[in-house]
């Protein structure tokens, strides 16, 4: 297993910056995701760590080796891309087997590796298969025993479910991460998928025009948001607008609908000033009749209700203030009507204060 280390790690097209001075470590053995929307630079971080792009500035380190100016032959690396890259003229065992022959691997050795990967990535029994003979996921799987047999040290994975449907992406991303700890090895994963992200990483790096504006775990990442572009993109957050004053560290008072409260504060708040409140909506507490202690309530209406399988989300006026509440569409709790009267509130404990 081996530690990556990002050291102010910067990549400019003339006058365009793409990576903006990213300085991260990623721990032996560790799954971490760079997350963020398209053209926000994460795929170009990973390129430059497998020496396919040259940084304008910075250092890539892998363990104690710098290898910022080595090619990608010589990092010892394995690469995944959204394109499968399967050779349509060879079977699966001629594809896995291809880069141990380019490394003059011996015939023995190949045929024993390849055995081995096959077992890895579950699919003994498919050596003379060729890819139109395969699904979407198993032709990923391919991919990745190709990577896999020649042993890298580090393994980097560059949206590799983006061509997957719906269900196979569900299915894959729980198998990845499962291969990847049996393995143990370090693993970079690049996507734009929050779901893919908190689902399969030990942490996530959020990226934001060519910067890393997050690290975190994805509870971390989920929960505690660092700036309103965080808050925005992983999950949905209702941004409420409210008046907060400074309470005590790491902590203010929020004046919202009547209501005056403590919450999480990101930032220094010397005075009172205007401020956003991010409240998930499956946070956002709603009943005909009563709340349990502890949560802030507000009268309110129901404006919209959406049913979406396994939970219901409604839209909720509160003294002109719409915001989104989501509950779990169970039996013994009856749905709400557009129209009515109710009660709704949060855990102040479970809401952020994002100053402007």
């Amino acid at each position: 297993m081996t530690e990556i280390r990002l050291d102010t790690l910067t990549k400019r097209y003339g006058t365009s910056t793409a990576v903006d001075g990213i300085d991260l470590t990623i721990g032996e053995g560790e799954f971490f995701s760079l997350l963020g929307p398209s053209g926000c630079g994460k795929s170009t971080t990973l390129r430059m760590i497998a020496g396919f792009v040259t940084p304008s500035a910075g250092r890539i380190l892998l363990g104690d080796d710098d290898v910022t100016a080595l090619p990608p032959e010589a990092r010892d690396i394995g690469i995944v891309f959204q394109n499968y890259a399967i050779f349509p003229h060879m079977n699966v065992a001629a594809n896995i087997a291809f880069g141990l022959k380019m490394r003059k691997v011996g015939k023995a050795e190949i045929d024993k590796r390849v055995r081995e990967v096959l077992a890895q990535v579950g699919l003994e029994g498919y050596e003379n298969r060729y890819s139109r003979e395969l699904s979407g996921g198993e032709q990923q799987r391919v991919a990745l025993a190709r990577v896999l047999v020649t042993r890298p040290r580090i393994l980097l994975l560059d949206e590799p479910l983006s061509a997957l449907d719906k269900n196979m992406r569900e299915e894959m991303k729980f198998w990845i991460k499962d291969l990847q700890k049996s393995l143990g090895i370090t693993t970079v994963y690049v996507t734009h998928d929050q779901d893919e992200a908190l689902t399969m990483s030990d942490r996530i790096g959020v990226m934001e025009r060519s910067r890393l504006v997050q690290v975190g775990t994805p509870e971390e990442i989920y929960e505690r948001p660092a700036t309103l572009f965080v808050t925005g993109f992983i999950g949905h957050s209702n941004l409420i607008d409210v008046t907060a004053r400074p309470e005590t560290e790491g902590h203010c008072r929020v004046h919202f609908a009547g209501a005056d409260f403590s919450a999480r504060v990101r930032g220094a708040l010397d005075k009172e000033t205007p401020a956003q409140l991010a409240v998930r909506p499956e946070n956002v507490i709603v009943d005909a009749e009563t709340l349990p202690d502890g949560v802030v309530a507000f009268p309110a209406k129901v404006v919209s209700e959406t049913y979406q399988g396994p939970i219901v989300r409604y839209r909720i006026d509160i003294q002109g203030t719409t915001i989104t509440a989501e509950r779990q569409n169970q039996a013994h709790r009856p749905r709400l009507a557009v129209g009515d009267a109710v009660l709704a509130g949060w855990d102040p404990a479970r809401c952020e204060t994002l100053l402007r």
